[in-house]
């Protein structure tokens, strides 16, 4: 079995941690159902927006709605604060140059 250290000791990554990361991003982009699991958990207990969980999700703002409701969670409609105006303006703008 390979080791994130045997990726290392190859020189292929810098470190363990970098070898987790870049096989984390690649099982959740080949793995939809993970990410859509992973937002949802993180909205439910985390500040994470609406905007930045459908991000994560790699979904629409509605289609990310419409799946919390689905799972028994009453989406938060609207930021609350300043900070959370400003990621849900940059979340947006992101998707809108895509």
């Amino acid at each position: 079995m390979v080791t994130p250290k045997d990726l290392v000791k190859a020189r292929l990554y810098e470190s363990e941690e970098e070898v987790i990361s870049d096989a984390l991003r690649h099982l959740l982009r080949a793995r939809s159902d993970l990410r859509i699991e992973l937002a949802v958990f993180k909205y439910r207990t985390e500040d994470l927006s609406l905007a930045a969980a459908a991000k994560l999700a790699g979904v629409s703002w509605a289609q990310m709605k419409d799946i919390l409701l689905e799972r028994g969670v009453q989406p938060r409609l609207g930021p609350e604060t300043e900070s959370e105006v400003a990621q849900e303006i940059e979340t947006l703008q992101q998707e809108l140059e895509k």
